[in-house]
Parts: structure tokens; C-alpha cells; sequence
């Protein structure tokens, strides 16, 4: 007996995962890259007047380094669900390919179905 039989004709040709899954790790990279940059230019440039330089530079960095941890965890999620939708879009199976009995017309007896006598 084949456990997987496949139902043929039946695979959807790819889509918008694809070219997503396609352009993340340009996506990754340029999204990284912006709080990098961030917090490269707060060094750059000259600070304002009155302020603590110190105090400025750490909450920027912490900053950048939140919007890179969220950032990369929607990255993570997209291509999870870009790799969900491709397996979804795989091949057919067979899951109960047997026929059902009383499946038009029900049993009348009990004897008939398959329940206990509850009298």
C-alpha cells in the first residue's frame, strides 16, 4: 500500500512568494543597514548645544538596535510564511481514499450503524 499518493495535475505554479522570497536578503540588507547608519551619523554630526553627547549616543544606539531586532524578526516571519505558502502549493495527496458507507442515506437500525444500544 503507497502511504503518499499524489494526485497528478494538481500543483500550483509559484507566485508572489517567490519573488518575495527572492528579495529578502537585499530587503535584510538594506533594512540593517539603515539603523547602522543611524547611529553612525549621530557620531558624525556635530551635537546640539546643552545636550549630554554621552546620554544622546547610548539612547540612539539603543534605538537602532530595537529597530534592527524588530526588523529582523519581520524578515523572519515573511519568509516563514513565504515558505508555508510554497509547501501549500505543493503537490496533492490522497487523504481517505475509501468510500464511505451510509454516506447518502443513513442507517435506520442500530444494528446497521456502528453505535452502541443505548436503551
Amino acid at each position: 500500500m503507497n502511504l503518499f499518493t499524489k494526485l497528478h495535475g494538481r500543483r500550483v505554479p509559484p507566485g508572489l512568494e517567490w519573488q518575495i522570497l527572492r528579495r529578502l536578503p537585499q530587503i535584510t540588507l538594506v533594512g540593517s543597514l539603515i539603523p547602522v547608519a543611524l547611529a553612525v551619523l549621530v557620531r558624525v554630526l556635530p551635537p546640539e548645544p546643552g545636550v549630554d553627547i554621552a546620554k544622546h549616543i547610548k539612547t540612539v544606539d539603543i534605538f537602532a538596535i530595537a529597530s534592527a531586532i524588530t526588523f529582523f524578526t519581520a524578515v523572519l516571519t515573511v519568509a516563514i510564511g513565504c515558505v508555508v505558502v510554497y509547501i501549500m502549493k505543493g503537490p496533492a495527496y490522497v487523504a481517505d481514499a475509501y468510500p464511505l458507507q451510509h454516506s447518502d442515506y443513513p442507517a435506520t437500525t442500530p444494528a446497521a450503524s456502528k453505535e452502541p444500544d443505548r436503551r
